[in-house]
């Protein structure tokens, strides 16, 4: 039996040796592109950040040594260029030797894929690079030697492009990445990602989000990065990692059968030619859970189907290919990052029903040296409470619990199943509470009702006029920060404060991550309030989901730290999560002279933030903070700075705008200055009412059952707000085209634009609920991130601010 393999790497190396292995006296022909058959792609972007120094190291099999061991007839650097089905033979090309034809008995496909490479001007200058395989590495490291210290600019991301982005960093290259989704690492939910962007930020890295690079411009040893928000960046290199596309060109010109984007296979791994098969990135294959054909580009997998794919073409189809859920994991500095299954995104997406619980727990036993904060969260069916996904991020433990989790998933196992489980466990490795045993009893109390939770997003975008918030940590923790509205009332403290409490609202319960909301809820539901939910997640989640702006750390930004005192407090707050590092500070602080120094070590990543915060409203001096391999360092002095007023005095500077009108000419000078005072730091509200909701009407709107009066208001109002008209020289549409074009001429952001521009800077849109109900709209046909509110919502806003617009 003869067997031709086209493609080495982890489908095709992997099959070949397994082919070996159950046929000593068969004959094996691998087929290469490129010079090396075997080799580590995942370690590249370390070997060229220098955390792996010899390069060697990341070839895991040798053409010679390979084909010496298991007696193939290994061809580098040939490329295969046609397969002729009928006559068994493969067309390739040598690229010494010119053209050449191989015959076949089966015959397996490992193509891979290709990084995609979009057709923007200027892409193809010097500096601009794609990372896939040992020939970019070395183009890429060649580079950077002999460019010290430069300026990257990174498209995409995704796992190699902030794998890319942490190594540059480490060899002291200045980072900016520029990603067109909203958030980075798409596999996991914005929530989060937004503790990843934070991470990014605090290690220097400037992020672009919700932005696309729409061309390229080589002036000297520069580029020049034009985004499509008119944002130029400048840099000595730029790395491409948008993304791959498959190579199915050769399976597609043999009539081989291709799905949406890959090859079609069976659960043999055949093609729809029985003497052909396919693995790895090429290859789509039902999901075990949506049971849709999708592209898993990952090394597991792919060893997975190689293996079972030389049995079958070895024994006949006897081994069957179970699918993969897309189990992954990244280092982004000192964070992993780990993800399985669906997310709640895609699972929305699709339609599928589910419910999430986001949890933070100690990574052992948080008494013994070097505990972090672990942070999952679960997707899964709230009835039957199957199982759909499960993230987690954190400095240690990511890469076990994700393991765990992705057997449940990829069992079709329930939240009944996950806390079923049983942990080893002993102090430096677990808590007899394990982090994910945890993670299954909030999602078991969830689909049993004993927990309602709030989301973030229903929260942020909940009018405040008709819910009671009530923050249950300490007064401590409270003065830091807190949610916009809430009250707080301590845990300890609530069953004295009881009768503070409204029953005439629904009441929405926080703390820092969930665990004293928890309960709070227990006790309150057990002293007859019923509308009662606590947010998933707590604060830290909230904060962090929430926030538009990542501050970036530099060297630059660190206050300028006086001399060390002749000797220094040293406090160890590692293991211990908030309010523990703060309190500890107090007590520490407290019992200092005026001057002194304190060095706190802990181990929670918002500690330094926390420190920082609670120095300004204490009258104390922040003077360092630093971090190495996820232990924070935070260097304060005793006393040195007058503490800042109370929040409540400060002066107003709020702006509140009015959207009455529904003419282009206004709607566009509307969010000119909402992004004009919004870019002061000021908070802006505007409030749309009559004719102006229709500005921030969704282009494309779900079905929805309307009244007459409601049908009506449809047919004769602007469908959105590329509908509307100019209020003078309309010309019956031709004056809006115009007017549409000359902006464009001009490099003028669109009104469309200029309004996504408003929301990221954090402005706030308001929807007046009567006019609502009044025409017939509903929120489903407003654009994401409108909430809902009466007058009483304006003019709470109207009172805080100093400036009041009606346009």
């Amino acid at each position: 039996m003869k067997y031709v393999i086209i493609g080495g790497v982890a489908g095709g190396a992997t099959a070949a040796a397994r082919l070996r292995r159950q046929d000593e006296n068969c004959d094996i022909v691998l087929i290469e592109k490129g010079k090396h058959i075997s080799y580590a792609n995942c370690g590249l972007p370390y070997y060229i950040g220098g955390v792996i120094t010899d390069c060697d190291r990341l070839f895991v099999q040798k053409p010679e040594a390979f084909s010496r061991r298991f007696r193939i007839d290994v061809r580098t650097e040939n490329e295969a260029m046609s397969i002729n089905t009928e006559a068994k033979v493969v067309i390739i090309k040598d690229k010494e030797h010119g053209t050449y034809s191989e015959s076949y008995d089966k015959l397996l496909l490992a193509p891979g894929s290709s990084p995609v490479r979009p057709p923007l001007p200027g892409i193809d200058s010097e500096g601009i690079f794609t990372l896939r395989n040992v020939a970019d590495t070395d183009r890429i490291k060649d580079f950077i030697d002999n460019h010290p210290k430069g300026r990257a600019i990174i498209v995409g991301g995704g796992f190699i492009g902030l794998e890319m982005a942490e190594n540059l960093v480490h060899a002291g290259w200045s980072v900016s990445v520029v990603e067109m989704g909203e958030q980075v690492l798409a596999p996991i939910d914005y929530s989060m990602a937004s503790f990843v962007h934070q991470e990014l930020a605090d290690h220097g890295v400037r992020l672009h989000l919700g932005k696309a690079v729409q061309s390229f411009e080589k002036i000297g040893e520069a580029i020049n990065a034009m985004l499509s928000d008119g944002q130029r960046l400048t840099a000595d290199m730029v790395l491409l990692s948008i993304g791959v596309r498959p190579n199915t060109q050769l399976a597609k010109d043999a009539g081989l059968s291709l799905g949406k984007r890959g090859i079609s296979v069976n659960k043999y791994m055949q093609t729809s030619d029985a003497d052909i098969y396919a693995v790895g990135d090429a290859v789509e294959y039902a999901h075990p859970i949506t049971g849709e054909p999708w592209l898993n580009l990952l090394a597991g997998p792919a060893n997975r189907q190689a293996r079972v794919a030389a049995d079958n073409l070895v024994k006949g189809n006897v081994e069957t290919y179970e699918g993969s859920v897309g189990t992954a994991i990244a280092k982004v500095f000192s964070l992993t990052v780990a993800s399985t299954g669906l997310p709640a995104k895609q699972l929305k997406q699709r339609g599928i029903a589910y419910a999430s619980s986001t949890t933070t727990s100690a990574s052992h036993a948080s008494y013994y040296p070097g505990s972090f904060p672990l942070t999952t969260k679960l997707t899964f069916d709230p009835k039957t409470g199957q199982l759909y996904g499960a993230q987690c991020i954190g400095h240690d433990g990511a890469d076990k619990r994700i393991d765990q989790l992705a057997l449940i998933v990829k069992r079709k196992g329930t939240i009944a199943d996950l806390i079923a489980l049983e942990q080893a466990y002993a102090p430096p490795f677990s808590s007899a509470k394990d982090p994910i045993a945890i993670a299954g009893y909030v999602a078991g109390n969830i689909i049993n009702g004993s927990m309602p939770v709030i989301y973030w997003r229903e929260l942020r975008d909940t009018d405040r006029k008709t819910i009671t918030i009530i923050d249950t940590r300490t007064k401590e923790e409270y003065a830091l920060d807190a949610i916009d509205g809430a009250i707080n009332i301590p845990l300890d403290d609530l069953r004295e404060r009881i009768e503070e409490i409204p029953h005439d609202k629904p009441i929405v319960l926080y703390c820092a991550v969930g665990l004293r909301g928890y309960l709070a809820q227990r006790i309150l539901l057990g002293h007859g309030f019923t509308d009662v939910r606590n947010l998933s997640g707590g604060y830290k989640l909230y904060a962090s989901a929430t926030r538009t702006s990542w501050s970036t750390s530099t060297t630059e930004d660190q206050p300028k730290a006086k001399a060390a005192p002749a000797t220094m407090l040293r406090l160890d707050a590692c293991g211990l999560s908030c309010p523990g590092p703060i309190i500890k500070l107090k007590e520490t602080i407290d019992s200092m002279a005026e001057g002194s120094q304190v060095e706190v070590t802990a181990t929670d990543p918002g500690f330094p933030r926390d420190a920082k915060a609670w120095c300004k409203s204490t009258g104390n001096s922040f003077i360092s903070a630093s971090e190495e391999g996820g232990l924070h360092k935070v260097v304060i002095s005793k006393g040195g700075t007058p503490p800042a007023p109370p929040q409540a005095t400060a002066p107003q500077r709020n702006k509140t705008l009015i959207m009455f009108s529904d003419d282009l000419d206004r709607a566009i000078a509307t969010f000119v200055l909402a992004n004009g005072a919004a870019a002061t730091g000021t908070k802006v509200s505007i409030f749309f009412t009559f004719w102006g909701l229709n500005v921030i009407k969704k282009e494309h709107k779900p079905r929805l059952k309307k009244d007459f009066f409601g049908k009506m208001f449809s047919w004769m109002l602007p469908s959105s707000s590329r509908k509307l008209h100019l209020s003078r020289m309309s010309f019956f549409g031709l004056g809006d085209r115009l007017i549409r074009h000359i902006m464009r001429r001009k490099n003028i952001e669109q009104l469309e634009d200029l309004r996504q521009a408003a929301q990221k800077a954090g402005v706030e849109f308001i929807a007046c609920q009567m006019t609502m109900d009044m025409m017939g709209i509903a929120k489903e046909e407003l654009i994401d991130g409108v909430t809902v509110g009466g007058v009483a919502t304006y003019m709470q806003r109207a009172e805080q601010a100093n400036v009041n617009l009606f346009i």
